[in-house]
């Protein structure tokens, strides 16, 4: 590897790294910041749709966006309205405005959704170039970002630290990195000229059966991510009889266990192919849902929270690689899947929470349970993908060297 392509990696961990920091701090906080705006569970579920309304505004523009300019400006505008719009989730808390929370949020989502798609744009592009797995890795250090936010913010409940000044330094904290790291990412990537984008592959992907049932086995595997992202603190402290500083700490296990499986995912890709390491994904994700829904104990709960993160953890980089190389024109169609993934991010938060102000949030996992099971159902889909030119191996085969 090159040294360009190498700091090109190290700059996409970087920026993989800030979005998991600011959404872990702003997770491990929610019992807090519940509290400091006396918001029911329907109003939390409202106040996160700022968030899922940003992010499908984000990644709904973000393919005609890269398409026009490339990934590079695109990634730099959304990683600094991430990193801005934790401060004003934290004036919002210190002023105990649900609306202004709601609207950074809504920031936060923008930046998030639209930056994430162009980056992972970036990471199939850097995964061509060296020939081996790179997504779960990226995907990794958000992993690796939501324990670093999480175990902080964890300490800082347990210390009664003000969860504004928390999250004002987590802005402060992310904006310069981001600022270097963007500076790594080439100009040009994924930009098409105005007839390419009306007449182009990127048109027809839409078409293509495979990469609809890859978008949603994505749309699934990412639910199972969001909803523990949005709602864990809260059923473990709801639903289990936590107290705020354990519920945290049992999402700082959510957290590891993700970035546990990103960083060792590329052994089971190599040995077991993508569509058996989905499937496998999702059945362990289920079963981790299943427990934490079912049985009554704190104990089985935060250990079942193992499972929910392991299983969740390689469903949308993997995913997203299955993508890229399923046929021509990989930006647009990974593009395509991501969005397909953030509508997860629209639907889940505002449901699930109506849904446990009906039901309990523990039954409402219910839902996620069930699209666990389609997904496992659907990743038998993938045997047929053709592997990638390069390798022209079948996908349930090696698919990489090291």
């Amino acid at each position: 590897m090159d040294r360009i392509v190498s700091r090109r990696r190290a700059a996409l961990f970087a920026l993989f790294f800030l979005p998991g920091l600011g959404i872990s701090s702003w997770v491990t906080r929610t019992p807090d910041i519940r509290d400091q705006l006396g918001a029911s569970t329907a109003e939390m579920g409202l106040v996160l749709f700022g968030l899922s309304a940003g992010s499908m505004l984000g990644i709904l523009g973000s393919g005609a966006l890269v398409a026009r300019f490339g990934t590079r400006p695109i990634v730099t505008a959304g990683i600094l309205i991430t990193a801005l719009s934790t401060p004003v989730i934290g004036l919002g808390t210190a002023l105990s405005q649900s609306l202004l929370v709601a609207a950074g949020l809504f920031l936060f989502g923008l930046g998030m959704g639209s930056g994430e798609v162009a980056m992972n744009v970036e990471g199939a592009d850097v995964e061509r170039l060296i020939a081996r797995p790179v997504l779960p890795a990226m995907h990794g250090f958000f992993s690796l970002g939501t324990v670093a936010g999480a175990a902080a913010g964890m300490t800082l409940t347990a210390v009664a630290f003000p969860a504004s000044w928390h999250l004002l330094v987590v802005g402060l904290i992310s904006i310069p990195v981001a600022l270097l790291a963007v500076r790594r990412l080439p100009a040009g990537l994924g930009r098409v000229t105005s007839a390419e984008r009306s007449t182009g592959p990127a048109r027809r992907v839409w078409r293509d059966p495979l990469l609809l049932v890859i978008g949603l086995i994505v749309l699934a595997m990412a639910l199972a991510e969001g909803a523990a992202n949005d709602w864990l603190p809260l059923i473990m402290v709801d639903g289990h009889g936590f107290d705020a500083a354990w519920g945290s700490a049992v999402y700082v296990v959510f957290a590891a266990a993700m970035t546990l499986g990103r960083f060792t995912g590329d052994r089971f890709l190599d040995r077991y192919g993508r569509a058996r390491v989905l499937a496998a994904s999702a059945v362990i994700g289920g079963i981790g849902v299943a427990l934490v829904v079912v049985v009554d104990s704190q104990v089985v709960a935060a250990a079942a929270v193992l499972l929910w993160g392991l299983g969740a953890a390689l469903g949308f980089p993997v995913a997203l690689s299955a993508a890229g190389d399923s046929g021509e024109d990989p930006a647009a169609r990974v593009s395509l899947v991501a969005t397909a993934g953030y509508v997860a991010f629209l639907v889940g938060p505002p449901a699930l929470g109506f849904l446990g102000d009906h039901y309990g949030l523990r039954n409402a996992m219910i839902a996620v349970l069930a699209l666990l099971a389609i997904a496992a159902v659907l990743a038998s889909k993938l045997h047929r993908m053709p592997a990638p030119a390069a390798q022209q191996q079948p996908l349930e085969a090696t698919t990489s060297s090291k």
